[in-house]
């Protein structure tokens, strides 16, 4: 699972058995998580996350997508 981003609590990476799905990210806090597409900044899946937490991690994916993409295309190809 490479780790792309660490912001304060939050972890962002991707599974490395995941090539065939659409470029996305998982971000983790202890045992909540969530999934976002990165073509359209879209939640695929969240669990244990409050609705207001989730805008806010939808904000920071959308604010580092480009990073994000980038990463992802450099490890998937």
């Amino acid at each position: 699972m490479p780790t792309v981003l660490r912001i304060g609590a939050f972890r962002l990476y991707f599974y490395s058995h995941e090539p065939n799905e659409p470029p996305h990210i998982h971000v983790d806090r202890g045992e909540a998580t969530i999934k976002v597409w990165l073509d359209g900044i879209e939640v695929a899946k969240s669990r244990g996350f409050r609705a207001h937490e989730i805008g806010g991690i939808v904000a920071v994916v959308e604010a580092h997508r480009e990073q994000l993409l980038e990463a992802w295309y450099e490890y998937f190809g």
